[in-house]
C-alpha cells in the first residue's frame, strides 16, 4: 500500500531487485494489482536489503484498496563489458545469449554457433554444461549485434575470449 510510501522505500526495492535509484509512484501508477494486500506503512531508512526488513503494520495488516497499491521507477545497473545473459528462456538456465559491450546488452550471431560455444556461455554464467540452440529459438533480439562467427575452442572462461570476427563485425542480419 502506498501509505508513507517514499524514496527509501523504493530504493529498497530497486537495490533487492537488481537495478538502482529508486522514484516512489503511488495510486497504483502500474495499474491495480489483485488478491491480497500484504504491506502497509511501510517505512525504510533505505539501508535495508530488503523491503520484508523495513518497519511495517504486519503482514496483511492494512486499510487499503488497490487503487493505493504502491510503485516505484528504477534505473537498471549498466552491464560490465564482457558480461552474458539468457534471455526469454523459461528459467534461468536457458534463453538468447545477449553479451555487454561498452554498457549495451546486444546479441551474438548464431552463424556456426554449436555446443562448444553454449558450453563457454554457460559456464561464464555459473552452470555446468550447455547445448547450442539456433534460429533464433528463444526469440530475436532487438538492438546491436555484437558477435558473429564465434569459434570456441572450449577453453575459454569467458565468450570474449573466443575467437570472432570483432566487435560489431558481421557477416549477418536480424
Amino acid at each position: 500500500c502506498d501509505d508513507l510510501w517514499g524514496v527509501n522505500d523504493a530504493q529498497v526495492v530497486c537495490r533487492q531487485t537488481g537495478n538502482s535509484g529508486g522514484t516512489a509512484l503511488s495510486f497504483a501508477r502500474f495499474g491495480e494489482g489483485s488478491g491480497p494486500i500484504w504491506l502497509d506503512n511501510v517505512f525504510c531508512t533505505g539501508f535495508e536489503s530488503e523491503l520484508l526488513e523495513c518497519p511495517h503494520n504486519g503482514i496483511g495488516n492494512h486499510n487499503c484498496a488497490h487503487y493505493e497499491d504502491a510503485s516505484v521507477r528504477c534505473s537498471p545497473v549498466p552491464c560490465i563489458h564482457g558480461d552474458v545473459r539468457l534471455v526469454n528462456g523459461s528459467n534461468s538456465y536457458e534463453g538468447r545469449v545477449e553479451i555487454c559491450i561498452d554498457g549495451t546488452y546486444g546479441t551474438v550471431c548464431d552463424d556456426f554457433w554449436d555446443d562448444t560455444d553454449a558450453e563457454v556461455v554457460c559456464r561464464q554464467t555459473g552452470y555446468l554444461d550447455g547445448m547450442a540452440l539456433s534460429f533464433a529459438f528463444f526469440g530475436e533480439g532487438t538492438g546491436p549485434i555484437w558477435l558473429d562467427n564465434v569459434f570456441c575452442t572450449g577453453f575459454e572462461s569467458e565468450l570474449l575470449e573466443c575467437p570472432h570476427n570483432g566487435i560489431a563485425v558481421l557477416n549477418h542480419n536480424y
